[in-house]
């Protein structure tokens, strides 16, 4: 089970203590580990705050607070900051048997391969969009491969970052518009007409990149989805 950050306690708490309280009313009740979701304000505004500090570093050391107090009850946490250094910070203080499972996906190929000390494990929004690249890159890591996981990877950061550029938190558009080009689904419509969220620009961009990367399946079929959303954009 996921233990997704909460709009309501960031709306509500006034101190880093609201949150120990909560976190451990909750913990203490779950009958197997939990991951925990750290989610930045870049995905969400509403979230700006979180764990009760505004500043970073304060907020970690609360976090990794709560993480060491209730450890047995946590399989691990992931971190979406978009800043690769503080999640091998994390990562580094984390208590024995806590996983570190990243979120960012601007440098997932350096933080999945990990380090001397450790890794972390990938749990990200981009392996939707990225799903036979990242199967192909992990098994080539697995096999102890390095060179071909990040021959295989590199391509997928340019586009993982333009997808996720800021607003971050339209980074929906881009990964249905790509399952809508590969066939996934027949339509490109959102709940809210978030398919509105980006521009046509932004999405040619991102059908280039997504070619660049080998991730158009039918390349005639991507071709034609991606005419209709220029037509609808007034490109002709």
């Amino acid at each position: 089970m996921i233990l997704m950050a909460s709009r309501a306690l960031a709306a509500r708490a006034e101190s880093p203590g609201d949150y120990a309280e909560v976190y451990g009313a909750i913990l203490p009740q779950v009958s197997s580990p939990v991951i925990i979701h750290w989610l930045g304000e870049m995905f969400d505004p509403a979230l700006g705050g979180y764990w009760g500090h505004s500043d970073l570093d304060d907020a970690t050391d609360v976090c990794l607070s709560i993480i060491s107090d209730y450890a047995e009850k946590i399989d691990g946490i992931k971190v979406s900051l978009l800043d690769a250094g503080r999640e091998v910070e994390i990562r580094r203080r984390l208590p024995d048997g806590v996983r570190m499972y990243t979120g960012d996906d601007f440098d997932y190929p350096d933080l999945i391969r990990g380090d001397e000390v450790g890794f972390s494990h990938a749990l990200l929004g981009i392996f939707d969009a990225i799903a036979p690249a990242a199967s192909a890159a992990l098994q080539a890591l697995d096999a102890g491969d390095a060179d071909r996981y990040e021959k295989i990877l590199a391509p997928t950061v340019t586009l993982s970052r333009h997808i996720f550029k800021a607003p971050t938190r339209y980074y929906k558009t881009g990964v249905v518009f790509l399952a809508y080009i590969n066939g996934h689904q027949d339509h490109f419509r959102m709940v809210g007409g978030q398919e509105g969220a980006r521009s046509a620009t932004h999405l040619s961009e991102l059908f280039v990149l997504a070619d660049r990367a080998g991730l158009l399946h039918d390349p005639d079929l991507a071709a034609e989805r991606m005419r209709r959303v220029l037509a609808v954009a007034g490109v002709a």
